[in-house]
């Protein structure tokens, strides 16, 4: 007999506009926007009611202005950001058994079992989202089922600042009336294509046998299927501080050539943010690694704003490469890694660049998706890899 799961999902709402709020209690109740302070730039977040205006996150500036005139936009300060997000997640920790750490905003929490040894599961839910709210002022809902798609669906529909619960075996009753649009993963292409077959409730789809949705969208169509019939056998996958991703050179000969250090810095970053991107993660740390002739290592971290945009992530871990690097010593090694992982680079990057600039990130890195990781990159990047191929031959 299968075990019956408690997943509870936690979500901030509004998460970029509630920190604003706090620092600045004026804002409460009107309509803001983080980000797009010039007309080159993007929304990266906007509160409900600058959305009834029909205001978006990803939206061009220039447009939600004509929307929402007298909306209040404010640049946005990740620092805050990620401060906020990382308090959020040291309270869960605290009190959760395990957690995951889905994105800046979200956690997914197994509590499978504490019915029977502690609480009843929806009321140790609700003192946890109480003592979060609490702790650090931010509103933030949840909604708890028996896996993970079905209790994300569950807070989407208890937002705003409430709580949701759906009951062991009831996971079809509660999906069957809602839109095709709640299941994580439509994405504007999928709804198309499924608005045309006639499909806007997810009960259509209850309805269908799996091997027809799997005939027009492939294998996401089975993942949707199981989805609108809250199947979900995905784990919780225990946050770790850990989780990292990492590039490292090792000289042929030893070397103090500070030039070619930093373009081979510049050619790891490209490499990592990109890694990054398409994997729609940001980094909160930041890792230099030197090893030098007599074989010592040193390693030099930094905390920063979560990010996946490769001019902060150069502008840091050069930062740290001319704090650190002795000049008079020869480096055997160098390498680079990003840890404190989550997902969400696409809200993120908003702030930091222009429409133009993410466009560019946008066709860069569909290039390489395309033709290979070294198919383009920064001209310092692409000629350390070039002289190193030629020492090689």
């Amino acid at each position: 007999m299968a075990v019956e799961r408690s997943i509870v999902h936690m979500d901030l709402d509004s998460f970029f506009i509630s920190v604003e709020r706090l620092m600045d209690s004026s804002l409460i109740g009107k309509p803001v926007i983080v980000g797009g302070t010039s007309d080159r730039g993007v929304v990266a977040s906007c509160s409900y009611e600058a959305r009834q205006f029909g205001v978006h996150s990803a939206m061009p500036s220039r447009m939600a202005r004509q929307l929402c005139p007298h909306a209040i936009f404010v640049r946005g300060d990740m620092d805050q950001y990620s401060k906020y997000s990382n308090a959020v997640t040291d309270i869960i920790e605290q009190e959760a058994p395990i957690f995951e750490k889905a994105s800046i905003d979200e956690h997914y929490l197994e509590i499978t079992g504490m019915d029977k040894y502690i609480k009843h599961s929806m009321l140790w839910a609700h003192e946890l989202r109480e003592k979060i709210i609490h702790e650090t002022g931010l509103p933030i809902s949840f909604g708890l089922s028996e896996n993970k798609t079905v209790s994300k669906i569950a807070t989407g529909e208890s937002k705003p600042n409430g709580e949701k619960q759906v009951p062991f075996g009831l996971e079809k009753t509660f999906l069957a009336p809602l839109s095709i649009r709640k299941i994580p993963g439509i994405g504007d292409k999928t709804n198309a294509t499924l608005q045309k077959m006639g499909i806007s409730k997810i009960e259509t789809i209850q309805q269908m046998p799996i091997l027809a949705m799997q005939k027009v969208l492939g294998e996401n169509g089975g993942s949707i299927w199981r989805k609108a019939n809250g199947i979900d056998t995905n784990p919780i996958e225990p946050y770790s501080e850990q989780k990292s991703m990492s590039k490292e050179t090792t000289f042929d000969k030893d070397t103090t050539d500070f030039e070619m250090l930093k373009n081979v810095l510049v050619a790891m970053i490209d490499t990592l943010g990109f890694d990054l991107r398409k994997q729609k993660k940001v980094t909160g740390c930041i890792t230099l690694k030197l090893k030098y002739s007599d074989f010592q290592t040193h390693t030099f971290q930094a905390s920063i704003p979560y990010t996946a945009s490769d001019d902060i992530l150069l502008k840091k871990v050069t930062e740290l490469f001319m704090k650190n690097y002795n000049r008079r010593v020869l480096i055997r090694l160098i390498g680079v890694k990003f840890s404190n992982l989550v997902s969400g680079f696409n809200q993120i990057n908003l702030f930091d660049d222009t429409e133009e600039k993410i466009n560019l990130y946008s066709a860069l890195d569909k290039i390489r998706m395309r033709f290979g990781e070294q198919a383009i990159g920064r001209a310092v990047g692409l000629r350390e890899d070039k002289d190193k191929k030629e020492e090689k031959k």
